[in-house]
């Protein structure tokens, strides 16, 4: 099957694995990894498949040590748009750079529902950390109550809105290089229910069809855009068959790592052998 981005599997542990779990989780990840096929290893060597997990801040210097060597991608799951200043408890761009770290969630659900994150501090912080250099994955998505009101397309384009404002702005200068889009349905994160293979579809072909009315054809197609809710070992590949979802945003099944390289053979296998 031909995937022309590539497949791109993201784990979000979200807050979860201290360091002592890290530890644990790539020391047995390791040795799966070791014993893998040699199509999933060359196909993560050359980056047609492309592997990352999103830490909590106390946990990524851990998950960098264990990881190296290893073609997995050490990410941070937020930041604040100020390189610096007084806002306690935040952690900025220049910070995650200096640590290492090139690539960073922002607009997670999770942030929007219980952290007051708005489409304008999503923005802002898009542009700043682009801009600082980092590889941004822009969630967006609608609730459960959105999606029975059948305003699923509305809340994506308002959202889509609000960060591509302009041809000129960071977000448009950085689709297919420093921007990854993700569409996480709300309503099946962490509930056990998942978007089919064809909503997954519908709602891709949606911001794609956005980006190539807003911006152009050419920046829709090199678009990465993933799905998050609730991908397992079971849904995976039958969602990456969809043309339009070039990988996932995943959470708890990223958290094992027998049911992580599982989503990595997965994926795997959608991709041509050399």
């Amino acid at each position: 099957m031909k995937k022309p981005r590539g497949i791109f599997i993201a784990g979000n542990w979200k807050m979860n694995h201290g360091v002592k779990e890290t530890r644990q989780f790539f020391e047995q990840f390791r040795r799966l990894y070791d014993s893998s096929s040699s199509h999933l290893q060359a196909r993560l060597a050359d980056h047609s498949l492309k592997a990352a997990l999103f830490a909590p801040y106390l946990s990524i210097s851990a998950a960098q040590g264990e990881a190296h060597g290893m073609p997995i991608h050490i990410g941070a799951q937020n930041a604040h748009w100020e390189k610096s200043g007084a806002f306690t408890g935040e952690i900025s761009g220049a910070m995650l750079l200096e640590h290492g770290i090139k690539s960073v969630l922002v607009g997670h659900s999770e942030r929007r529902q219980y952290f007051a994150e708005t489409d304008e501090t999503v923005r802002k912080k898009t542009e700043s950390l682009i801009e600082q250099g980092l590889e941004v994955i822009l969630c967006i998505g609608e609730t459960r109550a959105e999606r029975e009101a059948g305003q699923t397309e509305a809340v994506l384009l308002r959202q889509l809105s609000a960060v591509f404002q302009s041809a000129q702005s960071p977000a448009v200068r950085s689709l297919g290089c420093g921007l990854v889009l993700a569409y996480e349905p709300v309503w099946a994160i962490g509930t056990g229910l998942t978007a089919s293979p064809e909503q997954a579809e519908e709602a891709h072909q949606i911001i794609r069809r956005f980006l190539s009315e807003k911006l152009s054809p050419e920046a829709a197609e090199m678009t990465v855009i993933l799905y998050g809710g609730s991908v397992t070992p079971q849904n995976v590949t039958a969602l990456l068959q969809c043309p339009n979802v070039d990988g996932g945003l995943v959470g708890g099944a990223s958290l094992k790592p027998e049911s992580y390289i599982a989503l990595l053979h997965g994926a795997v296998e959608l991709l041509p052998h050399p």
